[in-house]
């Protein structure tokens, strides 16, 4: 007895589509309509470039080419000896004023985002006596400007004998409002209740919880806020000019030194000033990846 078997059709390998020339104009418009948007966005960015780059020319220069018109638009040959003078000015103690500045900014920076973490949760998902007053009082300070806590805190630092050194800088910032409540916003809308619930049914503490399950969660708003909280401070003025002394000056107390006197030397203010905006650059370049990713996720998230 025989049986019949039906061939076996194998499929056929079709040939990959070859771009048409229908196609190769389809592109070409996409590209030609995204071409203002590039323009839009690079005139922008030259914009906001041009101060920086402006300040750099002028630190490479001499005060006769800075005071002359039209001003010069390219970078002379005296970058290096403005630095060296800015540096080596015992007056001013510039050197010494960018080590203190890191040592503010970086203690009040780790300070901040630590403690808005842990309030922020602590507000956005504990429930304890008490809680409403406490994060209205967190606001309220938000609504007091700087300026009318100057006196008070003044006679605060001198009472504790902190007054003329730089933990008079640093203790009255290691907490923000701001950034409790940005954090706190952020758990709201990041960090959802099943998986505390989860957490807590496996039997970790509340610590453990914030520690292994929370805080890798908010790293990308603690991104946010250190940046935030580095300028902030980096770039403070008025209340360094007013608790410290002379023996321990700050990058904007040092500029202001630079600035003051009877003859004003441009060539070594652009310089000092270069000086002081080189760190703020290095830390944006290297965490400013994961700051605009955190911006981003959080925008999704929310």
């Amino acid at each position: 007895m025989t049986t019949h078997t039906e061939p076996v059709t194998r499929p056929v390998a079709t040939p990959p589509k070859r771009s048409t020339s229908t196609d190769r104009r389809t592109r070409v418009s996409r590209r030609r309509r995204l071409s203002p948007t590039v323009v839009i966005l690079a005139f922008v960015t030259a914009i906001s470039a041009f101060p920086l780059y402006f300040m750099l020319v002028m630190a490479s220069r001499p005060n006769e080419d800075i005071t002359s018109i039209p001003p010069p638009l390219w970078p002379g040959g005296e970058l290096w000896v403005n630095l060296e003078r800015v540096l080596d000015n015992e007056d001013v103690m510039f050197g010494q004023a960018i080590v203190n500045s890191l040592l503010v900014s970086v203690v009040a920076t780790v300070c901040v985002v630590l403690f808005s973490a842990l309030g922020g949760f602590a507000f956005a998902k504990l429930r304890f006596i008490g809680r409403a007053p406490l994060l209205a009082f967190v606001l309220a300070t938000m609504m007091v400007p700087i300026q009318l806590g100057l006196i008070p805190l003044y006679m605060l630092m001198a009472k504790i004998h902190l007054a003329g050194t730089l933990p008079a800088v640093t203790f009255p910032f290691l907490a923000s409002g701001f950034g409790i409540f940005m954090v706190r916003q952020y758990v709201i809308s990041a960090v959802p209740d099943e998986l505390l619930e989860a957490a807590k049914l496996d039997g970790a503490s509340v610590a453990r919880t914030f520690l292994w399950v929370v805080l890798p969660m908010l790293r990308p708003v603690l991104a946010v806020l250190a940046l935030l909280t580095f300028m902030e401070r980096w770039n403070d003025f008025l209340w360094p000019y007013l608790v410290l002394d002379i023996e321990h000056p700050t990058v904007q107390v040092a500029l202001s030194r630079l600035a003051g006197g009877y003859y004003t030397d441009q060539a070594l203010i652009m310089a000092g000033t270069l000086l002081g905006v080189v760190p703020l650059l290095i830390v944006f370049l290297l965490f400013g990846r994961q700051i605009v990713g955190g911006i981003m996720e959080g925008g999704l998230k929310s």
